[in-house]
């Protein structure tokens, strides 16, 4: 079922969907939904979404790519059922979604370890610390080359790709590492596709970027991992690593947030079903951890008190 994250084009995933009334039985429901949200959590909404839609083919799901922040701009307006995001929902967004009457339930859906991430040809980064690393991207850098950051190091410049300023992954690599939230340097590539930052280190000899552990894993031919030194020396991402939390501070919690509105219809409420029901089947696919199995349970008990759904 893993599919390749390497592409560029559409951004948008049609598959199927369908519902049912509560007792967890998708089969043969109708109805459109719709997602959105952050890059990260792409590859894991794509995945339910066709597993859900080979065994309901009279629904459909499209799933769009607009970053943590824009798909929760778009799910505060009502325009999205579900929006997938790589850290939790911010005040500013849940004012804007209390003004305008949104009610949701948050579902923690698997954990992803942010990597660090150099172009295949370099030979001289191993390992980076936190405090390296905040000398990198901190706002008002002087670092220019890889000389400025160890002396042994060549004095090539640095060029630096990173997640826009809407990706929840700029956020959470911005607060472990420069200490604030959106706190970055400027001059560096930005995109909020991931597969766009996995080409840009993978054609650029001095590159250094950051983006989440499965499109590393989708693209490791071509890109070589960084350790992290968080003060307990060295350690790389893993599936290990991330599970443990010895990867850190660069392990974190992936989401998906469901409209309670939304889970009022059939189709939304059998597709939130589906995601906890089936995820510790489908997340490890997408390169990413899958929750334990009472995780799972407790939140789909949650889910099914706010559409009102007996257990």
């Amino acid at each position: 079922m893993r599919k390749s994250m390497m592409y560029i084009g559409s951004v948008a995933a049609a598959g199927i969907l369908a519902a049912c009334g509560g007792g967890g039985d998708a089969g043969g429901v109708t109805g459109s939904i719709v997602v959105d949200g952050s890059s990260t959590v792409f590859p894991v909404s794509e995945a339910f979404a066709e597993e859900f839609q080979a065994e309901n083919p009279a629904s459909r799901v499209t799933v769009g790519l607009s970053g943590t922040g824009g798909g929760f701009q778009r799910f505060c307006a009502g325009e999205t059922d579900f929006t997938g995001a790589s850290r939790p929902i911010t005040q500013g967004e849940r004012d804007a979604c209390a003004a305008a009457g949104i009610e949701f339930v948050a579902l923690s859906v698997a954990t992803d370890g942010l990597s660090v991430i150099v172009n295949s040809a370099n030979d001289f980064v191993e390992c980076l610390t936190v405090e390296e690393l905040r000398g990198v991207w901190q706002p008002g850098s002087s670092v220019t080359t890889w000389r400025d950051v160890r002396a042994e190091w060549p004095a090539d410049e640095i060029r630096l790709y990173g997640p826009g300023t809407d990706s929840g992954t700029f956020d959470y690599f911005t607060e472990v590492i420069n200490g604030e939230s959106g706190a970055s340097r400027p001059d560096f590539q930005a995109s909020e596709d991931d597969n766009i930052l996995v080409q840009g280190v993978a054609g650029d000899r001095f590159a250094l970027g950051y983006f989440g552990y499965a499109y590393y894993l989708e693209n490791k031919d071509v890109l070589k991992l960084v350790a992290v030194d968080g003060g307990s020396g060295c350690v790389l991402p893993s599936d290990e690593t991330i599970e443990d939390e010895s990867y850190a501070p660069l392990a974190r919690p992936l989401f998906i947030y469901v409209s309670t509105s939304s889970l009022q219809r059939p189709e939304i409420l059998a597709f939130a079903e589906f995601i906890l029901r089936e995820g510790e089947a489908v997340i490890p696919a997408t390169g990413y951890h899958a929750l334990s199995a009472s995780q799972y349970a407790e939140q789909l008990d949650a889910v099914r008190e706010a559409a009102g759904v007996a257990g």
